[in-house]
């Protein structure tokens, strides 16, 4: 029996409110307010968007940025706001800070220092990190930004810091990476280090912990970067959260588990979870990674009973998947960009289109692009039929996922953001 019609009406609040944006006739994306965007899975709205580019073509401006971070750009009210990392030349604090540049001009409005660390053994990491990964939020005219075990910030749009939390240090494996996520009146994130990991729930108006969760399971290596996603089921909101070995879905309200999944001893989660058609798609992580699509209709371990499918050739690690139609787009740690069908889980095609990849894929008027390591994007026409468009290079080390401002990209650089137009 094929099961995956059986899931009734079943939509994420994010997706909702980006088809009325659409039915709204909005060609320009105005605001982009977390990792991947409104829809938090990677589907802009605009249109227009640049197909062709370099390092002297197409770029509107381009602003540097001081020190080292892979966070990924929002845009809200005509302001840019992104996260770094400054450590000084005679090993002093590190500097946590955020900044907001003009989107129309590039200049830095303001940069304000959020966190201080001092204690060096917890800025260890893996060469690829840095200690601002995760992609800050934007709500309600206050910037929300996470630094993983070193901390939480809360400011407003001029820059004024309302509140920090350092009460949920852990000890990281590989450093910092996962972005929080906003549901209700909660900033929820996962804190997967090294051991006891849990999914931590912040009082968005105080920083204060309102709920922690323990996530149990098989795995040995319990530590994990995932960004979780909030979707709708029945008219209940769920919190989807992958970590090592398992991918728990809950309840905002006290973080109690509604359904689990088991994939073994997948560990450093990092792809956010992708929802369309009635199913979840995640990776299962390092070392081995296996797609799983699931149905979020369960209650308990729904491991032998809500997976509607696996795939494990070329699954990406690193990057957030997508769907575009009935087709499920994903880019492998090594440059291959497949697509499945998402009912299925059969392959459409595989191809290797760039080099080493971290950033995630995005969509945007009829167009899937894809960033590797090194500052090349590729764009292809979706469809069950690979259409290779165009092959843009900035020769700038990338693993940023690409962000929209208009109808322009925003690409973060190891020194530089630029925003990129169509001309």
């Amino acid at each position: 029996m094929n099961i995956f019609h059986r899931v009734p009406s079943v939509v994420p609040a994010v997706l909702r409110s980006c088809l009325l944006a659409l039915s709204l006739s909005a060609h320009a994306e105005d605001l982009w307010p977390e990792f991947r965007g409104g829809t938090a899975q990677g589907i802009a709205t605009a249109t227009g968007l640049p197909t062709e580019w370099s390092a002297d073509k197409g770029i509107v401006w381009k602003a540097d940025i001081a020190g080292r971070a892979w966070s990924s750009p929002i845009l809200a009210k005509g302001k840019i706001f992104l996260t770094t990392a400054i450590t000084p030349a005679d090993a002093g604090p590190t500097s946590l800070r955020v900044l907001a540049l003009d989107a129309a001009k590039g200049n830095v409005v303001w940069d304000n220092e959020v966190l201080t660390v001092a204690d060096t053994t917890s800025l260890a990491m893996h060469g690829k990190n840095s200690q601002a990964s995760p992609t800050p939020l934007f709500e309600a005219g206050r910037i929300y930004a996470h630094f993983g075990h070193h901390g939480t910030a809360c400011l407003d749009e001029a820059g004024k810091v309302l509140w920090t939390s350092t009460e949920n240090p852990y000890s990281p494996v590989h450093g910092t990476g996962g972005s929080p996520v906003l549901v209700n009146d909660l900033l929820i994130y996962n804190a997967e280090g090294k051991e006891n990991p849990v999914i931590i729930a912040l009082d968005k108006a105080t920083g204060k912990t309102r709920w922690k969760v323990a996530r149990a399971s098989e795995a040995m290596k319990k530590f994990s970067f995932c960004t979780p996603l909030v979707i709708t089921v029945r008219g209940q909101k769920q919190i989807i959260s992958p970590g090592s070995g398992v991918v728990y879905a809950l309840k905002p309200e006290d973080g109690s588990i509604i359904w689990s999944v088991r994939y073994g001893q997948g560990y450093s989660v990092v792809p956010r979870p992708v929802f369309a058609h009635g199913l979840i798609f995640l990776s299962s992580g390092f070392d081995k990674p296996v797609a799983l699509a699931i149905h979020p209709d369960g209650k308990g371990d729904v491991t032998d009973s809500h997976v509607a499918w696996t795939f494990s050739k070329n699954v990406p690690r690193n990057a957030s998947m997508c769907v575009i139609g009935y087709e499920l787009y994903m880019l492998d740690d090594g440059g291959i960009l497949s697509c499945l069908d998402a009912k299925t889980g059969a392959v459409h095609w595989q191809e290797r289109v760039l080099g080493p990849c971290s950033a995630s894929l995005l969509v945007g008027d009829g167009h899937l692009y894809a960033a590797d390591e090194k500052g090349t994007t590729v764009v292809v026409q979706p469809g069950k039929t690979f259409k290779l468009l165009a092959t843009n290079n900035l020769n700038e080390k990338t693993l940023a996922t690409p962000a929209v401002c208009g109808s322009d990209l925003l690409i973060r650089t190891e020194s530089r953001l630029y925003r990129v137009a169509k001309r």
